[in-house]
């Protein structure tokens, strides 16, 4: 008898307890969902209010913070062959020293670029600073 009491009581605590637990995580998971889906709905609507300057210019900066983060890897660094002689020609012009450097560039281009580029449009703008970017490789 008292085998089949403790047993019966573990098994109703048990199902008691799983029936909880899903419930529980399925709350939860609708929680993380809605959470989710009202983060893109956010950035959504942050990305369809963004000019074309805008954009341009966040894309510049991706490729800095991408170069940047690319020196950083060992075999980028210098005096790896090829690949970095490559490499460092085609993306001096979004190669930052430190962190500082690309930290301060980042918030002095995005300051005064986006109007730039709005005026310009995306294509004369991108032109000016490449052609700004080689000119400065040419001077230093």
């Amino acid at each position: 008898f008292t085998d089949s009491a403790l047993g019966s009581t573990t098994i109703c605590q048990h199902e008691s307890l799983k029936s909880w637990v899903q419930t529980y995580l399925e709350g939860a998971r609708t929680d993380w969902l809605d959470k989710a889906q009202d983060f893109r709905k956010q950035v959504s609507s942050w990305g369809n209010n963004v000019t074309e300057g805008q954009r341009t210019v966040m894309g510049i900066n991706a490729a800095n913070v991408f170069v940047f983060c690319l020196w950083r890897m060992p075999g980028m660094q210098a005096g790896h062959g090829f690949r970095t002689c490559v490499l460092l020609c085609c993306c001096r012009t979004f190669s930052h020293f430190s962190l500082f450097h690309i930290a301060a560039n980042t918030y002095v281009f995005v300051e005064f670029s986006s109007s730039i580029a709005s005026v310009l449009g995306y294509k004369q703008f991108i032109a000016v600073y490449l052609s700004a970017g080689v000119i400065s490789i040419f001077v230093s």
